[in-house]
């Protein structure tokens, strides 16, 4: 196995080979001496990359360190050396969505990459900041990856590896695709078909796969045949996590995920936007020939034409300022109008106290401050009593329910702008949504109940509970947004008869 030797280059990145030069014109090899080398910005199976800055120019890297003896210890080599030679591929066409490599260079322990600094991290942590992105930000995002993949894939290399992760952003927030030790790489006339089912020796390997089990497709977990469409399966399962908060294919561990890529189980959340779920749907098909986007199917024409990318200028997209990425707010949809079908014309005392937030009830619908709890359907009040006397003894979060059932509980981020406070959700009978500081153990407030009361999801994690007065932007880590607007709703249906 051979491991990468220095390679001698200038600060852009370009191979000194001209044997006329004379070593006193030949660029100086570079060493670690050369930099001082900062925080780690990423690690990898057999590599760490550190913020480095060179000292005679002050430039700043992604210093991709590796070391020799791990590298040869799991027989990586190949894998390195594959690496760089997509890095330098990329690098000379200098396309504006990868990560660029500059210069190589060894020690007697190390090996050396030094990468263009991607100063906004990955895309992967702006999605768990926000929850998901809207529909705008959603289109941009992907069609930049849309064209980072054409151009990849008509050098022949196949990534095979297409992640959040892997997708970094630089200072003016356009992505940089990195990580290239799965890739492969087609050489011309070669058709993609033989899977990497040797050793170095040419010896029968067991079937394993390369990649992320939640973005694998399924003939690269299957150990078959390598295509350029592994990719765009890949982007459907970014398209879906952005815009879901969560990628399609989940489970308590790989195999189950696997089976579930296999069987291709997965489902919209509720309020998908219909026409980024024809796309997705076109993207994660199990055949790969008839994905979206592949030779087969046309090319990457026929996927740029999709509906959902109807406004997006493909020519200025490198050049374009990119979309701020907010938390996503919620937009008028096509079941807004309920907010309103029960509000009068006019501004009476009514009006006016339920806009003061002072409800001046009906006979037919229960008092949404009742000190005095509703009982649950079902349950006597012997039992509810035993119940109670548990929840007592349990529950650290009964002092604040004012003796009520706790129906549902979690941990969710309320959300307001960009900030978000983590609370204890206590949906309980009454009805009653207190929400609780978990770390103070302090009562923050407690979402006004009514008939008008509206619970909606926005994807997977994020959920909406409107009242006429506010929208309640609540986030759900663990991403159990649908169960809470299931049972909010349930509870709501109870009271209120809707």
């Amino acid at each position: 196995m051979s491991i990468p030797s220095p390679s001698r280059t200038s600060s852009t990145g370009s191979d000194v080979s001209n044997d006329k030069k004379t070593s006193a014109q030949m660029p100086a090899k570079k060493t670690p001496n050369d930099f001082k080398f900062g925080k780690v910005i990423g690690e990898g199976s057999f590599s760490t990359v550190i913020l480095a800055k060179e000292v005679n120019s002050n430039k700043e890297y992604a210093m991709k360190v590796l070391e020799k003896r791990h590298i040869l210890r799991e027989k990586k080599a190949q894998y390195v050396n594959r690496e760089k030679e997509v890095f330098n591929m990329l690098s000379k066409h200098n396309h504006p969505f990868f990560i660029k490599l500059y210069f190589t260079f060894q020690d007697p322990e190390r090996l050396y990459f030094g990468l263009s600094y991607a100063r906004r991290g990955e895309l992967l942590d702006y999605i768990k900041k926000l929850g998901a992105f809207d529909d705008r930000c959603t289109k941009f995002y992907s069609g930049e990856i849309i064209l980072a993949l054409e151009h990849m894939h008509s050098l022949g290399i196949i990534h095979r590896d297409l992640k959040p992760e892997n997708i970094l952003l630089n200072d003016d927030m356009h992505i940089q695709i990195t990580d290239f030790g799965s890739a492969k790489i087609i050489k011309p006339q070669e058709e993609p078909k033989s899977a990497d089912n040797t050793d170095s020796q040419g010896r029968k390997r067991k079937n394993s796969f390369v990649g992320t089990a939640q973005y694998v497709s399924p003939e690269v977990l299957k150990g078959q045949q390598v295509y350029f469409s592994s990719d765009l399966w890949a982007l459907g399962c970014i398209i879906y996590q952005l815009l879901a908060g969560l990628p399609p294919f989940r489970g308590r561990h790989e195999y189950e995920i696997f089976q579930k890529i296999a069987k291709l189980e997965y489902e919209f959340p509720e309020g998908f936007n219909p026409i980024a779920k024809e796309l997705v749907e076109k993207l994660l098909v199990l055949t790969p020939e008839e994905r979206l986007g592949c030779e087969e199917m046309g090319g990457y024409q026929p996927l740029k034409d999709s509906v959902f990318y109807k406004d997006l200028n493909w020519s200025i997209l490198p050049d374009q300022q990119p979309p701020e990425l907010v938390p996503y707010l919620p937009a008028v949809d096509d079941t807004s109008e309920n907010l309103w079908s029960d509000y009068k014309a006019g501004l009476d005392e009514k009006q006016l106290s339920r806009l003061h937030g002072i409800e001046l009830h009906d006979n037919d619908k229960p008092p949404s401050t009742s000190s005095s709890p509703s009982k649950e359907p079902g349950v006597s009040e012997e039992e509810r009593k035993a119940l109670l006397k548990t929840q007592a003894e349990t529950n650290n979060f009964h002092r604040f329910v004012k003796n009520n059932l706790v129906l549902k509980q979690g941990l969710v981020d309320k959300r307001k702008g960009l900030f978000a406070r983590r609370r204890m959700l206590l949906l309980t009978e009454g009805p009653h949504l207190y929400y609780v500081d978990p770390q103070a153990m302090v009562l923050k407030g407690e979402i006004p109940w009514s008939k008008e009361l509206r619970p909606e999801a926005k994807n997977f994690k994020i959920f909406f509970i409107h009242t006429p007065n506010r929208t309640y932007y609540l986030e759900d880590p663990q991403g159990y947004a649908l169960e809470w607007v299931k049972k909010i709703q349930e509870v709501l249906n109870r009271y209120y008869g809707t």
